[in-house]
């Protein structure tokens, strides 16, 4: 049986409210869920915990309904997205509510803050120079590298997670790619 299978067969359990693959679901993908989530928002990382387990408690409700996805990751990091996203634009939220130009200046005020950090330290090591320059480009370029080769997803569901098309996210990753092969005999590593 190959993974993509045991996969569909955990959540078809957890559909019929089998509570060990529910937490199974959860322990494989919660610090996937975690890092995106980080990524996505400069709030603290108690907002993003209680936007996880928002979306955790909704499939839980909903697993009576709810289809069975292709990839269950790239379904809990779009839903993660959505939920952290539909909190921010809520008026009700007890957090600021957000437009997307928003959302992208804490994207790049966080970003900042951490090359500055970075340039503050004596003896880079490669992997924070590396990590310098993916900071260093457009937010959704880096989110689409995250999602590619952090979280380890195909190009059609980074597309999904980003509500965009397939090509545009091979794109997003082949653009990215591009400008970091170009720097990175400058900091010759």
């Amino acid at each position: 049986m190959d993974s993509e299978q045991i996969e569909t067969n955990i959540w078809e359990a957890f559909k019929k409210g089998d509570e060990k693959a529910y937490s199974l679901i959860y322990k494989q993908n919660v610090g996937a869920m975690y890092r995106y989530g980080m990524s996505l928002s400069s709030l603290s990382s108690y907002f993003v915990f209680d936007c996880i387990h928002d979306v955790f408690t909704e499939i839980w409700d909903k697993r009576n309904s709810i289809v069975t996805p292709n990839s269950i990751r790239a379904y809990l990091l779009r839903a993660l997205k959505n939920r952290m996203q539909n909190q921010l634009l809520r008026k009700e939220s007890k957090y600021m509510a957000l437009n997307e130009g928003d959302f992208d200046e804490l994207w790049d005020e966080a970003i900042s803050e951490e090359t500055t950090l970075l340039n503050n330290v004596d003896g880079f090591s490669k992997e924070e120079l590396v990590n310098k320059l993916i900071s260093e480009l457009p937010p959704r370029q880096q989110e689409a590298l995250r999602l590619r080769f952090v979280e380890d997803l195909e190009y059609n569901e980074v597309a999904n997670v980003m509500s965009i098309n397939r090509q545009s996210a091979q794109n997003l990753v082949v653009r990215a790619v591009e400008k970091l092969r170009k720097s990175l005999p400058m900091l010759k590593l």
